[in-house]
C-alpha cells in the first residue's frame, strides 16, 4: 500500500518537470529537437564561431537545433515582435543558414527569429542567399572607400551608432 502514493508522487513530479521543460522550451523560442549549437552563455562558453574563410564571414547563432536530421538556426532578439521581421534580423538569419551550410555542410531549408511575442519561420532560399551575397560584396566594397554616404533616415540609428561623435552626416 506505501507503494502507491510513492509512485503517484513520482508520476506528478514527472509531469510537472515534463511541463516545465516545455514552457522554457517555448520561451526560448527554439523547435522540438536536440540543440547541437548555443551562444546564449548560459551553457558555458561556445567552442568557436561558425566561419567562412571565402568571404570572411564569421557568426555565432544563439541556438543550432538538429530537427528531423535538418539543422535549423535560431536567432532569439529580447524585444517585441515588429509587424514583419526587421530586413537586418532577416539577413542576419540568413547569414547563419550561410555558414551553418559552408561549414557543417547541411543546408538549413529554413532558420527561426524569435521575439518575446512572437516567432517568424523565414525560408532560406536561394533567392534570399543571392541577396544575402550582394549585400556582403556591397560591405566589402564599402569598406575599401574612404567616404561613404549615410544609408538611412532614422534620428534613433544615428543617436545609437559608435561614430556619431565623428560622424559629419549624423541627424540627431
Amino acid at each position: 500500500m506505501t507503494i502507491f502514493p510513492f509512485a503517484l508522487f513520482l508520476l506528478l513530479l514527472a509531469l510537472l518537470l515534463f511541463w516545465q521543460s516545455n514552457r522554457q522550451r517555448k520561451q526560448t523560442g527554439l523547435p522540438s529537437g536536440r540543440v547541437i549549437y548555443t551562444d546564449t552563455r548560459s551553457w558555458g562558453e561556445v567552442d568557436k564561431p561558425l566561419y567562412d574563410k571565402k568571404l570572411r564571414l564569421t557568426g555565432k547563432p544563439d541556438y543550432l537545433v538538429e530537427r528531423g536530421g535538418k539543422i535549423i538556426p535560431v536567432e532569439v532578439k529580447s524585444g517585441r515582435a515588429p509587424e514583419a521581421p526587421y530586413d537586418s534580423h532577416i539577413y542576419q538569419l540568413a547569414s547563419y543558414c550561410y555558414l551553418v551550410h559552408k561549414t557543417l555542410g547541411e543546408r538549413p531549408p529554413y532558420g527561426i527569429i524569435h521575439y518575446s511575442d512572437r516567432d517568424f519561420a523565414i525560408d532560406y532560399t536561394p533567392a534570399l542567399e543571392t541577396a544575402l551575397l550582394d549585400i556582403l560584396r556591397e560591405m566589402r566594397r564599402d569598406e575599401k572607400r574612404s567616404n561613404v554616404d549615410c544609408s538611412h533616415s532614422s534620428a534613433a540609428r544615428c543617436r545609437g551608432c559608435g561614430y556619431r561623435k565623428i560622424c559629419d552626416q549624423r541627424i540627431a
